[in-house]
């Protein structure tokens, strides 16, 4: 403990840190950060089983470790959302991308509650500022039918897929896709950005990855889990879950270490959660940093597990400054020198900063 406090204090100070081209708020820049999106389990969770998740305690020790992290709000949809445009924009449930209030529709269950948001949103999202930069970015998900898919779920009762359990790839885990630009964009160039692991894994072995990926793990793997028939044993109940999640992630961060995005430049790897499973609350705050406790849809989603994992960047650190999905997407412009801050990414007043230690630059050992 003594060791990682004092690297955080040393990166408070600068000390130690490696010169890089100009930065923003003193975040260095970097040439790639991999977002890795787990499920539904707490931070208290995570580091109380260390047995279910050896990797993600291992790489927590390792890396960079950001103890104070929140959620903005239960269910999902909302904390993805988040991460994309700095807003829930009014949105509280895991409705369709395209439901509008009233709609009927199979994938559009809340349509009829008081206060119901439009689901697709106009306004900008991290997308819009990386292509205004000509910066590049995908969402890799995993088990989606088909690049530039945008089916809600996959498989469903109208397109089974033998052996496969119904909803195994789910929308609503990509935030992105609730943005106009990238919905509405045509096929041709939904089919460059929405992608599955077999273009994760052809775009890391060929040294071609994006600026900025969304790395998203199928409803089995990412921890949330599932029920019902072709379901496998550990897809459902909290240590199976959760081993099965962390050997999936375990796997994604050695061939990301393993690739040519690794080994130049400037690479972050975040590994983050989209909310707690809404019951571990143990009497903590259920959120920071933008976030309004009386707001039906930015309410806080509990405290979560985030790592940082940089190639160049802190070791053994441990920070303990409130951090939520906000302060994250202000990190990501930040170290891609965007100087605009989305929504509540800039909401300064009510603590919203960059995560400026733990993407810190130090010296080779």
């Amino acid at each position: 403990m003594r060791a990682a406090a004092a690297v955080f204090l040393a990166l408070l100070s600068g000390e130690g840190a490696v010169s890089a081209a100009p930065d923003l708020e003193g975040v260095p820049r970097y040439d790639h950060i991999l977002v890795i999106i787990a499920e539904n389990q707490s931070q208290a969770r995570m580091t109380g089983h260390p047995e279910w998740a050896p990797n993600l305690n291992r790489l927590a020790a390792q890396y960079g470790s950001a103890t104070r992290f929140y959620a903005e709000s239960h269910p999902s949809e909302p904390n993805y959302i988040a991460m994309a445009g700095g807003d829930t924009f009014g949105i509280r449930d895991d409705d369709a991308y395209y439901c509008k209030p009233g709609m009927k529709d199979p994938f559009c269950g809340r349509t009829e509650r008081p206060g119901y948001a439009d689901h697709s949103i106009a306004a900008k999202s991290l997308a819009d500022q990386l292509a205004e930069r000509h910066l590049t970015w995908k969402n890799y998900l995993e088990d989606i039918p088909a690049p530039g898919s945008l089916v809600p779920r996959w498989p469903n009762a109208d397109h089974p897929a033998p052996g496969k359990p119904f909803s195994l790839y789910a929308a609503k885990h990509s935030g992105l896709i609730n943005f106009a630009s990238v919905h509405d964009a045509p096929e041709a160039v939904r089919r460059e950005h929405l992608v599955g692991f077999d273009a994760l894994f052809a775009d890391l072995a060929s040294g071609s990855m994006p600026n900025y990926a969304e790395i998203v793990p199928n409803q089995c793997n990412d921890m949330h889990g599932l029920s019902g028939a072709d379901v496998p044993a550990d897809c459902h109940g909290a240590e199976g879950l959760i081993r099965r999640g962390d050997a999936e992630i375990g796997m994604l961060v050695d061939r990301i270490m393993r690739a040519p995005v690794w080994a130049g430049g400037n690479t972050a790897i975040v590994i983050t959660f989209d909310e707690n499973d809404g019951g571990a609350r143990d009497g903590e705050p259920q959120g920071c940093c933008g976030y309004d406790p009386s707001s039906a849809a930015n309410f806080g989603g509990g405290q979560i597990m985030t790592l940082v994992i940089a190639n160049h960047g802190p070791r053994h650190a441990a920070d303990p400054t409130p951090y939520n999905h906000y302060s994250l997407l202000r990190t990501v412009e930040d170290a891609f020198g965007i100087s605009e801050h989305l929504r509540h990414a800039g909401d300064d007043a009510k603590g919203v900063v960059a995560m400026r230690p733990l993407f810190a630059l130090v010296p080779a050992p």
